[in-house]
């Protein structure tokens, strides 16, 4: 019997062939689906997680590589009480999602930068997002809403676009 620390929990991962990717026994075997299959080539960032605080592309990670690490999906992201992050409020907030297929991937990406670094600038953003790609090209609104949750702009709801002064693409 293999475990794995998942959002705070020791999981039972049965008999997985080690070199299964993590991806696949988050999705598969232990019904985590927040975590998306993108690419399998770890380019595309839909699969991140974070392994010990750092974001990782879990389809490139196998299983039999991981011991006593801790590893947080989307899931694992809320409070107990279902109480959201700042990013994952400013994302509501920023109406981010399109097709919303990328986000939980990006969500983690501006979860990890947030924690390293408090106040990024633009060009902190882009290095740390630029792992993960979104086809619906919301690259704008996830910017703002990463600046929202670390309180360097206000909120702006979606439709005001006099207050979103041009930003929304």
């Amino acid at each position: 019997m293999a475990t794995l620390q998942i959002n705070g929990q020791t999981l039972d991962i049965g008999t997985i062939d080690p070199s299964t990717p993590l991806l696949w026994v988050l999705r598969d075997t232990l019904g985590l689906v927040g975590t998306k299959y993108g690419c399998g080539i770890a380019q595309c960032g839909a699969c991140t997680v974070h392994l010990n605080g750092e974001p990782v592309r879990s389809c490139q990670i196998p299983v039999g590589n991981l011991s006593s690490e801790q590893i947080t999906t989307i899931e694992g992201l809320a409070g107990a009480d279902g109480t959201l992050t700042k990013i994952q409020q400013a994302w509501i907030d920023e109406d981010v999602p399109q097709c919303g297929y990328c986000q939980a991937g990006q969500i983690m990406s501006a979860t990890a930068l947030l924690r390293k670094n408090p106040n990024p600038s633009d060009a902190d953003i882009d290095a740390a997002m630029s792992g993960n790609l979104c086809r619906c090209a919301t690259y704008t609104r996830i910017r703002r809403a990463i600046k929202v949750a670390a309180g360097q702009q206000t909120a702006t709801a979606f439709y005001d676009a006099a207050a979103a002064q041009g930003e929304r693409a």
